[in-house]
């Protein structure tokens, strides 16, 4: 599978440590992190917020252990605040990473996120941003992407649970209205799911506009409680609704062929936000591998 395919893969630091919730894996180390990334047998990552924040002590870091950044999440106001504020600090975070040899950039609308709040993620206390707060952010996004294109990166939005893009139609919806050559989309099977989406569905529905893949399964019984009980979006992590691919009821498989027909060519990301302390990164990092390795041969 992917034969003749330029396709990577890589893990993200979340499941060592969680950015949103400082708490989780402050045991674990930067140096750790990226040493077992490299052991577990992946040759790229994400930028975590504990990696550190100059680029030439992170880039030889990184290149001690023959790891490469894929990307770097970006969180976009668009819908709320000034375009102008949010070009300031994107065009700080490409600069960034133009200085460790990326080149994709995942842009996530955060403008009313649910991720602290709370209060449930479901039902009627969904984001939701009014049709002048679509354009702005659509419009925002085209800015934003040739900025990025301009200097040799794509921009990838990430539809995201508990966020104003989050389903199918969502994310139909802020790619009819982008244009194709700047803005892509960071495609996310977990969250997909989680939205009670068809990952496969998706796949197969966005391929031309895919950018950046993560890697992300759901335990089906974690999640259906979640839904009934309306977990807030870090109750949902803390319960271990989301894991690594390969243990959970995400039909990789599909994915998979979806994406080597849609011509994919970029990163596969695993991305899996657990607590480690009940789910043991490196092992975790280990299961993900092997698993991608028996469905592709990658």
């Amino acid at each position: 599978m992917f034969e003749n395919k330029k396709i990577r893969l890589g893990i993200a630091p979340i499941g060592w440590t969680n950015d949103d919730m400082p708490e989780l894996g402050k045991e674990n180390s930067f140096e750790q992190c990226i040493s077992e990334v490299a052991l577990a047998g992946f040759t790229g990552t994400e930028v975590g917020g504990r990696f550190p924040t100059d680029p030439v002590i992170l880039k030889k870091s990184l290149e001690l252990r023959r790891i490469k950044i894929a990307s770097k999440w970006f969180s976009s106001f668009l819908c709320t605040t000034p375009y102008e504020e949010n070009e300031e600090a994107f065009i700080k975070q490409l600069y960034f990473l133009e200085l460790l040899g990326a080149n994709r950039i995942n842009v996530c609308e955060l403008s009313y996120n649910l991720f602290a709040k709370e209060c449930s993620m479901f039902g009627d206390k969904k984001p939701v941003a009014t049709d002048e707060e679509w354009q702005s952010l659509t419009e925002g996004l085209n800015k934003l992407g040739k900025i990025a294109t301009e200097r040799g990166f794509k921009l990838c939005f990430h539809h995201h649970m508990a966020t104003v893009v989050q389903t199918i139609e969502e994310t139909q919806r802020l790619l009819d209205h982008t244009n194709p050559e700047d803005v892509y989309l960071c495609y996310d099977t977990g969250h997909f799911t989680f939205s009670s989406e068809d990952a496969v569905e998706a796949a197969r529905l966005f391929g031309p506009r895919i950018g950046h893949v993560h890697l992300k399964d759901i335990r089906r019984e974690r999640m259906e409680a979640a839904i009934a009980e309306g977990y807030k979006f870090r109750k949902a992590v803390l319960e271990g609704c989301f894991t690594v691919p390969g243990d959970g009821f995400v039909d990789f498989m599909g994915v998979f062929k979806a994406l080597e027909e849609s011509g994919y060519e970029g990163w596969f990301l695993v991305e899996a936000e657990q607590d480690p302390a009940l789910a043991n990164p490196f092992e975790y990092a280990l299961k993900a591998r092997q698993y991608i390795k028996k469905m592709t041969g990658l």
